[in-house]
């Protein structure tokens, strides 16, 4: 019996550390979302609380075959614009990660980031997407869309899996999102923004000029929030986020669906890191990344595969907490960022506000987007500076001095 109930807690065992793994490293579906979620208000407790909008399910998509991976329909979330705005348009598109193998994208299917069964029904609009005016000076009265992200490659794909199960229509959900809210006055806009975070600001980047085409007579402009995901190497040498988008790439056959202007000359998995694509778009494009991007640090830099003892551990959870040479490796990571946006900087047409902060999805937030007390550079906060850049009221090509000469960061720290 002792025999027994020892290979009973050491299969457990090994069961527990597979499942942790496929949750941390191949699902790469950040554990420290949860923090990232619960810190997105940012607001003291004295704030008002937040707009609460509700589901709108798109029927239409069904005719398209444009579903999420468990073929349920997709979604989004909107609140009409008034005044000034009532004939502007910000479309935000959801990030929330990828999947990169057939097992992690039947696991994906299960919650609300591959199915609309488990979406939200009501979320809060705060920062870029708020009503108030003290909280979201440029954009609070137009027409503010959150289109859901149920895809798993950054509404990308358009394959299936029958065996498995699963549909990767990213493209399509898109495109029918985009027809839909044209049938409900986006194709009258005089101004449009397409704005995401994380996947879903390399999904503002891959669709930019595909909406600025859709909408001829608009003056159209995109933003990407941390979605400078970059080709770099881990703490190890080693290239894990290269191998888990070339795992993405593969599972949902996106050699076929990436931008030609990329694949002609370069793998497809090169064209899915957007340092590949941002110098062939045509479109006005502005870039908001931390340069030393949160998610970035814990899973593309130092992810437990390529730093199995942990020593990075403490550093990718708080920043202070991060050794001189650690912080040497991270100052490199930062140089090559800036070194991979200077032909985009060049451009009159695009704008670039990179600060030296900790941080990830810094327009999503409220304390980061439009505070009192919001991250700047030059003294000028996030949403002044998008909204300079987008109405031409000034050129914005922010590039903070290296950490941690920042004061205003808002820097996230994970227990």
């Amino acid at each position: 019996m002792a025999k027994l109930l020892m290979w009973f807690l050491g299969v457990f065992f090994v069961f527990t550390k597979l499942v942790d793994c496929y949750e941390f490293e191949e699902f790469f579906y950040n554990k420290t979302e949860g923090a990232f979620l619960e810190s997105v208000y940012g607001a003291s407790a004295a704030a008002p609380p937040p707009l609460m909008i509700g589901l709108t399910i798109i029927h239409g998509a069904a005719a398209r075959g444009a579903v999420c991976l468990d073929g349920t329909l997709p979604g989004y979330h909107i609140h009409r614009g008034y005044g000034s705005g009532a004939n502007s348009w910000l479309i935000q598109l959801e990030g929330g990660g990828w999947c990169n193998s057939v097992r992690s994208c039947v696991y994906r299917k299960k919650t609300r980031r591959g199915s609309s069964n488990y979406m939200e029904k009501q979320i809060p609009f705060v920062g870029i997407l708020s009503n108030r005016a003290e909280e979201n000076p440029d954009f609070y009265n137009w027409n503010r869309v959150k289109v859901r992200y149920c895809d798993g490659a950054s509404f990308t794909g358009d394959s299936e899996d029958k065996a498995a199960g699963l549909q990767y229509r990213g493209k399509r959900i898109y495109q029918a999102a985009m027809e839909e809210l044209r049938s409900k006055g986006m194709r009258y806009a005089k101004q449009a923004l397409l704005s995401g975070c994380s996947a879903g600001g390399l999904a503002s980047i891959m669709h930019c000029d595909d909406f600025s085409n859709s909408l001829p007579h608009t003056k159209v402009k995109c933003l990407s929030d941390a979605g400078l995901f970059m080709d770099a190497n881990d703490v190890s040498g080693g290239h894990a986020i290269r191998d888990f988008f070339g795992g993405v790439v593969k599972t949902q056959g996106l050699q076929n669906t990436l931008p030609r202007t990329c694949t002609n000359h370069l793998d497809a998995t090169s064209c899915f890191f957007p340092q590949n694509l941002i110098n062939n778009i045509r479109t006005p494009l502005f870039l908001l990344n931390a340069a030393y991007d949160s998610w970035q640090l814990q899973e593309s830099l130092a992810p437990h595969t390529a730093d199995p003892h942990g020593l990075w551990h403490d550093c990718t959870l708080n920043n202070e907490r991060c050794s001189p040479s650690q912080i040497q490796f991270l100052q490199g990571f930062r140089i090559h960022m800036l070194n991979t946006v200077k032909r985009f900087a060049a451009s009159r047409q695009n704008g670039l506000f990179i600060n030296s902060c900790f941080a990830h999805c810094q327009s999503e937030r409220q304390d980061t987007w439009f505070s009192d007390n919001s991250p700047t550079i030059n003294n000028k906060p996030i949403a002044l500076a998008v909204g300079d850049w987008y109405f031409d009221r000034s050129g914005v090509k922010a590039i903070d001095c290296a950490y941690p000469c920042d004061r205003t960061c808002h820097n996230l720290v994970f227990k």
